[in-house]
């Protein structure tokens, strides 16, 4: 399996990005592999962990741009594939793949986690998005617009950020935050903002007042709630680019 000089570049640039790259080794599957609602250290619970958050205002949106988080998906895990086609992998059923034995071309996602209904995946014609989170604009104004590409690469393809979720409550969430979006699908809110808060103390992000206090509320509802530990999509079967 050959390696350009670029792909070696990005992955020891991850590498030492150590806060945004997941410690498993790409072939090896996570022990919390499965990303959102996954169990982390017991004691370490959300609304817990709320009170470890920094509480700052919002800084400036100006500078952002998609590109500055990398052009498009990655592979950051050395396993050939995209992270998007990760992810698809990881939360979706039924799966089919083009030859390479990478590339998700249909699958299912038995109950979209923001609106609770079944959605099919087809690719170029899907109403199915890898959604972050915690939005990449978000981030950038919370403390991503200081640092450094590498880091910026490794948050845009963590899988604890990352979930497949209906493309139209995608849109309708754009880069908010717990304070002014929530999933319609109640049942997911206190997974989703659990999500959102291990990311945010992972990557030393901070949230507004507000969001902190939003934080709290849906937290108060499901106080033994822990925080996910992130998933590492292991290798697919099959041939390999």
């Amino acid at each position: 399996m050959h390696r350009t000089p670029a792909s070696a570049a990005l992955l020891l640039a991850c590498a030492l990005a150590v806060s945004g790259c997941s410690g498993a080794k790409p072939s090896e599957p996570d022990a919390g592999s499965g990303g959102i609602g996954g169990g982390g250290d017991a004691a370490a619970t959300a609304l817990r962990a709320v009170d470890t958050l920094t509480v700052k205002g919002r800084a400036p949106k100006k500078g952002y741009s998609r590109d500055e988080f990398g052009k498009g998906w990655l592979d950051t895990n050395a396993n050939e594939c995209t992270t998007r086609d990760d992810v698809l992998r990881r939360d979706l059923v039924n799966t089919r793949f083009k030859g390479d034995g990478c590339r998700v071309t249909s699958g299912v996602l038995k109950k979209d986690p923001y609106g609770g209904k079944r959605l099919k995946f087809e690719r170029g014609d899907s109403n199915v998005d890898i959604d972050h989170v915690v939005a990449l604009s978000d981030a950038w104004q919370k403390g991503a617009g200081k640092w450094d590409r590498a880091k910026r690469i490794a948050f845009a393809n963590d899988p604890l950020n990352l979930l497949a979720v209906s493309a139209s409550a995608n849109r309708r969430k754009g880069d908010g935050d717990a304070a002014s979006w929530l999933p319609a699908n109640r049942a997911f809110r206190c997974p989703y903002v659990a999500t959102q808060v291990a990311v945010k103390k992972k990557y030393e992000l901070w949230v507004t007042a507000a969001e902190r206090d939003a934080m709290r509320r849906v937290l108060e509802d499901c106080r033994a709630q822990t925080l996910p530990s992130g998933g590492t999509p292991t290798r697919p079967p099959g041939k390999y680019r």
